[in-house]
C-alpha cells in the first residue's frame, strides 16, 4: 500500500458494529462488520452488552488498522453511533454496571406517563425539542439509578454516556465526552446551550456529576491509547448516526432531507442554524456544530423498519433471507388487501402510541406469504405519507427525499417510497452514509477540510426514482392503510 493517509469511522449501530477506512476524498477501502447481541429479557426490554460492543468494535477497528499498514496510516478517527442507548459503567474500574438499556426499549413508559400527567412535557419539548417518551435517555437513566443494585452508590465514581462516550471512554483511556448531537437526544440539554442543564437533570433524577462534557461534532478530542493500534490515532469527529447520514447525504442546505432506513426509519429536515418547533409532533434536534455554528434539525423518528424484515425472516419464518422480501414484493400485484401496521414497539412519530402494538389485516383464503411481506414492505412508505404531512404542516415540506441505510438498498422499497409520496427520491450509490458523514466531520476536525462545503467532494453521487404509481392506486392504498390505523 502506498503513503497514503487515511480516515478511520467506527459506525456502532443497533445490530451491528463497523469499522470502515476512507480515503480523505471519500472512496471506501474496506469494512469490517461483526454483529451485536440482542437481548430481549421480556416484552418492550431491549438490551446490549455494553463490553461486547467494546470487544467487538475494537476487533473490527484492528482489522482496519492493519489494512491501512499500521496507525500511522490513519489520519484520524470518526465515531458515529445508536443514539439515545445508555451505558452506566463505574469510573474506577471501567466496568458495565448493567447491560446497556437500546433507544428501543419501553420499560421506562409509566415514569413518561407521570411526567406527562404533571404537565411538564410541554416544557421539556420547549427547551429540548423532544417529547416526553422511552426512547429518550434521560428515563434511562433514572431506571438504572432506581433499579441496579450499587448504582446511586457509587456517586461520583458513576458514569452515564450515550454509546460514542462509552467508545470515546475506552479508546482513550478515560475521556468523557459526548457531542452535540447525541446530547441533544437525552433529555436533559436545550438545543441552544452549552452544557447540561439543571432543572432538567433534577426533573428525571440524573446526577450532572454522572454526565459527560459536551463537545462540537468535530474538533481534536484526544487520541487513543498508544496500546490498542500501535500508536496513538487522533479522534476528530463525533455524531449520532441520523445526524451523520444527514451530513453524508450532503443535507447542508436548509430544507434538505434525508430518510434513512435502517434497525427504525429517521427522517431529518436541515433547519439552518435556528432552533425548529413542532405543533405537529415532531422533533426538533442539533443537526451539528462545525466551526463554532450549530445546525438544527426537524426529525420525525419511525421505531421499526429493517427490524420488521428481520422479524419476519427470524421470528415467523416467511422469509429465507432479508433478500428476499424484494422478490416476493414483486412476485404479486399489490398487497391483496393485506395492511401491516408495524407497530412492534410502539409508533414513533407522527402517532407517539408507545402502547401500539402491530397487526395484520385484511386477510383472506387468498392471502400468501408475498402479500404479507409486500404489505409488510409497504408499510414503510405508509408511515413516511403520514411524516410528510406532519413535516409540510410545519414548513419543511419535502421537495425531494434522499434516501439511505441498508434498507434502501432494496430498488422495489426506493420505487415504493417515491409512488407513494408522490415525489423524487434519491438514493446515493453507497448507501452507508452515517459512516460517511462521520468520516466527513473527523476530516475536518483533522483539518483536511474547512467546512462541510468544503468537504463536499467526499460525497457519493445518486440514483433517482421518479413517481409512477396512479393517483387512484394511490389514494385506495392510503384510505386501506387509515382504516387499519383506525385514523
Amino acid at each position: 500500500m502506498s503513503d497514503a493517509r487515511f480516515l478511520l469511522v467506527l459506525d456502532e449501530g443497533t445490530t451491528s458494529t463497523r469499522a470502515i477506512l476512507y480515503t480523505p476524498t471519500g472512496e471506501v477501502i474496506a469494512t469490517a462488520q461483526e454483529d451485536i447481541t440482542q437481548h430481549y429479557p421480556a416484552p418492550g426490554l431491549v438490551e446490549h452488552n455494553a463490553t461486547e460492543i467494546w470487544d467487538r468494535t475494537l476487533r473490527c477497528a484492528r482489522a482496519m488498522v492493519e489494512r491501512a499498514g499500521g496507525a500511522d496510516r490513519i489520519e484520524a478517527i470518526g465515531v458515529t453511533n445508536q443514539r439515545e442507548t445508555v451505558v452506566a459503567w463505574d469510573r474506577a474500574t471501567g466496568k458495565p454496571l448493567c447491560r446497556a438499556i437500546v433507544w428501543q426499549d419501553r420499560r421506562t413508559e409509566e415514569h413518561c406517563g407521570r411526567l406527562r400527567s404533571a404537565g411538564h412535557e410541554a416544557v421539556i419539548q420547549a427547551q429540548t425539542g423532544l417529547l416526553l417518551d422511552p426512547y429518550f435517555s434521560a428515563t434511562k437513566m433514572a431506571w438504572i439509578l432506581a433499579n441496579i443494585e450499587g448504582a446511586a452508590a457509587l456517586g461520583e465514581r458513576l458514569a452515564f454516556g450515550t454509546v460514542e462516550s462509552w467508545l470515546v471512554w475506552n479508546l482513550t483511556g478515560g475521556l468523557h465526552i459526548s457531542d452535540v448531537s447525541n446530547a441533544s437526544r437525552t433529555s436533559l440539554f436545550p438545543l441552544t446551550a452549552t452544557t447540561w442543564d439543571d432543572g432538567l437533570c433534577g426533573l428525571f433524577g440524573v446526577p450532572r456529576s454522572a454526565l459527560p462534557e459536551i463537545v462540537p461534532s468535530t474538533g481534536a478530542f484526544g487520541t487513543t491509547k498508544r496500546d490498542l493500534f500501535g500508536a496513538e490515532i487522533a479522534i476528530t469527529g463525533l455524531a449520532g448516526d441520523q445526524q451523520a447520514a444527514t451530513i453524508g447525504q450532503g443535507c447542508f442546505a436548509h430544507g434538505q432531507t434525508k430518510a434513512t432506513l435502517g434497525t427504525g426509519a429517521f427522517i431529518l429536515a436541515n433547519m439552518g442554524d435556528q432552533p425548529p418547533k413542532s405543533d405537529h409532533r415532531l422533533l426538533g434536534t442539533v443537526l451539528c456544530e462545525v466551526g463554532g455554528t450549530r445546525s438544527f434539525a426537524l426529525e420525525g423518528s419511525v421505531f421499526v423498519a429493517g427490524s420488521l424484515v428481520k422479524w419476519l425472516r427470524d421470528s415467523i419464518g416467511l422469509l429465507g433471507d432479508a433478500a428476499e422480501s424484494e422478490a416476493l414484493a414483486r412476485s404479486v400485484p399489490d398487497s391483496g388487501g393485506v395492511v401491516v401496521v408495524p407497530a412492534l414497539s410502539g409508533l414513533g412519530a407522527p402517532y407517539w402510541l408507545p402502547d401500539a402494538r402491530g397487526s395484520i389485516s385484511g386477510l383472506s383464503f387468498a392471502t400468501t406469504r408475498a402479500h404479507i411481506v409486500r404489505a409488510s414492505l409497504e408499510s414503510v412508505a405508509n408511515v413516511f405519507h403520514d411524516l410528510g404531512r406532519a413535516f409540510a404542516a410545519d414548513g419543511a415540506g419535502w421537495s425531494v427525499l434522499r434516501l439511505d441505510g441498508g434498507m434502501s438498498a432494496n430498488d422495489w422499497i426506493a420505487q415504493d417510497i417515491a409512488d407513494v409520496l408522490a415525489i423524487p427520491c434519491e438514493r446515493p450509490v453507497d448507501v452507508e452514509t452515517t459512516a460517511r458523514g462521520a468520516a466527513i466531520l473527523a476530516a475536518i476536525g483533522a483539518g483536511l477540510y474547512g467546512s462541510l462545503e468544503d468537504a463536499r467532494p467526499m460525497l457519493a453521487r445518486s440514483d433517482v426514482f421518479m413517481p409512477a404509481m396512479a393517483v387512484d392506486e394511490r389514494t385506495r392504498r392510503l384510505a386501506d392503510w387509515r382504516l387499519a390505523m383506525n385514523i
